[in-house]
């Protein structure tokens, strides 16, 4: 899954990117609140780790103008404000979760999957599909109760299919959720994984339905 990281911190942004990278996310950075603001309402999220002090534009103020426009992704605040009223003012502008500084980029990994999770409509944290299952903590699957072997490319399409499984999720939905706001869309790639997945976890079912895209089912 994508995300947005606003940290106006290098050293902190690049811990938290590395960190948000081996739980399985692709990770935009934005340095400050214009570019946050502008990457918020022009690409697609599955979720945003919003900083309240950036320059240029605060938090508030971004998170505030998205939720005006509409934008829906789930947010998590990071500050170092540690007031009550801060936390209230988070809240009231839209936010979904809160974290004070210090805290371990673990945590916020975690956070972000039960959001992006709770978004698309799940509570549990094991995702399932016929013999199918994905625990979106771990980051692990399993096919009948044996672990499933994937590449990290494979694990991104697989864990995005069933995190909206059952309904028809569009190569341009798919791609925008694997590749970064400056990486190449590589469709004929996203083809072959595709089928390679369908290859290993069958009898599970990812069909094409063509001109819209793919949608993962259970056994017939």
């Amino acid at each position: 899954m994508r995300v947005l990281l606003a940290e106006d911190d290098a050293t902190l942004a690049a811990q938290l990117s590395r960190a948000l990278a081996s739980a399985g996310f692709v990770v935009d950075h934005a340095p400050d609140g214009e570019e946050a603001l502008h990457l918020g309402l022009n690409e697609r999220y599955a979720a945003c780790v919003l900083d309240l002090g950036l320059p240029r534009r605060d938090g508030i103020a971004v998170l505030r103008e998205w939720r005006a426009a509409g934008v829906a992704l789930p947010v998590l605040i990071l500050t170092a404000r540690e007031a009550f009223a801060d936390k209230v003012a988070g809240f009231r502008a839209g936010a979904d979760d809160y974290m004070t500084k210090p805290f371990r980029a673990e945590e916020v990994a975690l956070r972000l999957h039960a959001l992006a999770r709770r978004a698309a409509g799940h509570a549990n944290p094991v995702l399932s599909c016929g013999p199918l299952a994905h625990d979106t903590l771990a980051g692990s699957f399993t096919l009948d109760g044996l672990p499933l072997r994937l590449t990290a490319f494979e694990a991104r399409i697989l864990a995005f299919l069933m995190l909206h499984r059952g309904r028809t999720v569009s190569r341009t939905e798919l791609s925008d959720h694997l590749y970064g706001s400056d990486a190449d869309r590589d469709f004929n790639t996203m083809e072959v994984l595709v089928s390679r997945l369908r290859r290993k976890i069958a009898p599970c079912v990812i069909e094409t339905l063509r001109g819209e895209g793919w949608r993962l089912a259970p056994p017939a």
